[in-house]
């Protein structure tokens, strides 16, 4: 399959990409990682004036959407270029608060909507029993799938964490929304923010109590549509650090010489960065043919979610180790900006669920088919289709 995007889509990329090429993003994601979070907040309105957050929004809520392809067309861009904060849960808040104000709760998101989706406002999020693939209380996040405990941020203590799951990025939001045990509310505060994997990515509990906003039913449906949101944000984010990663090498192993000509002459280094972009170019397809589910209501939207969560993890991580081999002992080096989206391909994969889960999800979708006594078409025909 290809999906290819119409010209407002492109244009709605190349703007984006122009104006993080202008903010300078890997100098705000070091000071996001240092705790200096100015620089990055002035991207972020950048981005709340470019739409960004609007594209999960209806109209009557300040938004343009909700735009699924446009939302996963914004955050290519903002993964090949590392742009640090909570993007991905403040959009899954957006899609959250507008299922609530959907289902006859439009008090939350008539009050936190139109910060969130003018960029003057940060949220995180976490959920927790609304599973990715696990058959247990599992929440969305990393973690070993045993346990409703798991984090966005990319660390190995959801399971069992003192405070539960773990929400990314707090001390630099202004919305504390957790969703679970058949609730939603705005958290009244969060523990200590510590490091993750990667850097510009820390985590902490959040408190119990605050304000609930929905329970039952309301609050479960609004937590997977929230869910959705954040699958198809995060699959989409890893796919453009992937190319980013890959963009990098190409330039390196162009100018980098060896034996008197350059690196990337060497038919073995060809055939490695190849095997990277067939993994891109296989993967993106999967993440718009999910945003195309996700737009038109499909119920195998959750399918196709978990086929591009699981395919883009796997291509960003092929893009690192060849990004990281390729370059030699720079590549290794904190301070070399590479070393930015190294981390970042590492956390993301395992954010809001690992491969593990995802791909849980799609075997048992394929044996509830097969056990319907339907059919699951072939490579072949897919390829032909």
């Amino acid at each position: 399959m290809r999906f290819l995007l119409d010209d407002e889509q492109r244009a709605f990329a190349r703007s984006l990409d122009g104006m993080l090429t202008a903010a300078g993003t890997p100098a705000a994601a070091r000071a996001w990682a240092a705790g200096e979070h100015a620089p990055g907040l002035a991207v972020w309105r950048g981005l709340g004036t470019a739409g960004v957050f609007a594209l999960a929004a209806p109209e009557e809520h300040a938004g343009v959407g909700p735009l699924p392809v446009e939302t996963a067309v914004a955050f290519v861009e903002l993964g090949r270029h590392a742009v640090p904060g909570p993007l991905v849960e403040t959009v899954a808040s957006v899609a959250l608060l507008s299922r609530l104000a959907e289902l006859g709760s439009p008090d939350a998101a008539e009050r936190l909507l139109p910060g969130l989706v003018g960029g003057s406002a940060v949220a995180t999020l976490t959920l927790t029993g609304v599973g990715v693939g696990t058959g247990t209380d599992a929440g969305v996040g990393t973690g070993t799938g045993t346990d409703a405990g798991f984090d966005a941020g990319g660390t190995d203590t959801g399971a069992g964490s003192a405070t539960g799951p773990r929400a990314l990025d707090p001390d630099a939001a202004t919305v504390l929304l957790a969703a679970g045990d058949g609730e939603i509310r705005l958290a009244p505060g969060h523990t200590d923010p510590r490091a993750t994997l990667d850097p510009t990515r820390r985590s902490a509990g959040l408190l119990p109590g605050g304000e609930r906003l929905a329970s039952g039913a309301h609050a479960d449906t609004a937590a997977r549509r929230a869910r959705d949101w954040a699958a198809l944000a995060t699959a989409a984010q890893c796919l453009g650090v992937g190319y980013a990663l890959l963009d990098r090498t190409v330039a390196y192993v162009r100018r980098r010489a060896q034996f008197g000509v350059p690196v990337g002459s060497f038919q073995a280094v060809k055939h490695r960065l190849a095997d990277v972009l067939v993994g891109l170019e296989f993967a993106r397809p999967l993440v718009f043919g999910a945003a195309v589910a996700l737009a038109g209501g499909d119920r195998q939207a959750e399918v196709d979610l978990a086929a591009a969560k699981v395919a883009t993890g796997d291509a960003a991580h092929q893009a690192a180790r060849a990004a990281l081999q390729l370059h030699g002992a720079i590549g290794y080096t904190a301070e070399y900006d590479l070393s930015l989206w190294l981390l970042k391909a590492r956390a993301l994969r395992g954010a809001w669920g690992g491969p593990e889960e995802w791909r849980g999800r799609v075997v048992r979708a394929v044996g509830e088919v097969r056990a319907a006594g339907g059919r699951v078409p072939s490579g072949g025909e897919c390829r032909r289709g």
